[in-house]
């Protein structure tokens, strides 16, 4: 992996697993991955394979522009989301993965951890994405609103009275709200590309990772403990 990491040059090299025997998985944990790997991918747009994977090598230049927010299990899904905002180049290699050794007990809680890991995936949509996110809300409310007021239209077109006033002025409300809810999306993405910009001159401040740099060297980092990584 360090091999690799050196002759792409790569930002991110993740250890892709595969099982070599059956049981390497704890039952619904190989389903979970491929659900929460496969959110990630449409939500940002990749063709990473393990998302989850915590086998990771990284450069000097990917550390220095990686926050790291997140803590335990959660931390694998930003590391993987940083990446791909900042359009790093990452590279997969596959592993093999086997049992845990006999007498070792996983951290991993399956419901609690899952649950924990697509509240973050949501979150880091609504912070990387705020326009498509915010978007879907701003889609539902309107066509609340159109249900509700569309009717009230056809009458007044009919009649020329509005007999229900409560609800057009519902409907009325409803898409003043979805207005607003676009607006604050398109103030959040100018937030998001501040951000954006900031890293990446932080990632553009160090050299590419090559053997004979000096100021390149690599982090190893498992993030299966209960800590986040620290460079």
């Amino acid at each position: 992996m360090v091999d690799l990491l050196f002759e792409g040059p790569y930002d991110q090299v993740v250890g892709a697993r595969r099982e070599s025997v059956d049981t390497a998985y704890r039952p619904g944990h190989a389903a979970g991955t491929k659900m929460l790997t496969g959110a990630v991918r449409f939500l940002f747009g990749n063709d990473v394979s393990d998302m989850l994977s915590g086998y990771r090598v990284f450069s000097r230049r990917y550390i220095k522009s990686f926050p790291a927010l997140s803590r335990e299990f959660e931390t694998e899904t930003e590391m993987t989301v940083h990446a791909l905002s900042l359009r790093l180049p990452t590279a997969e290699l596959e592993v093999g993965f086997k049992d845990r050794p006999a007498g070792s007990v996983s951290k991993l809680r399956t419901y609690r951890d899952g649950w924990r890991i697509l509240k973050l995936i949501l979150g880091l949509a609504r912070r990387q994405r705020p326009c498509q996110f915010h978007a879907v809300i701003a889609d539902v409310f309107t066509i609340v609103a159109l249900a509700l007021g569309l009717p009230v239209v056809v009458e007044f077109a009919h009649t020329g009275t509005v007999p229900r006033l409560p609800t057009a002025v519902l409907a009325s409300a409803i898409m003043i709200i979805a207005v607003l809810v676009l607006l604050v999306s398109y103030i959040l993405e100018s937030f998001k590309h501040m951000r954006q910009e900031q890293a990446s001159l932080a990632h553009l401040g160090y050299s590419a990772p090559s053997r004979g740099a000096e100021l390149a060297p690599v982090s190893l980092v498992n993030t299966a403990s209960d800590r986040a990584p620290r460079p």
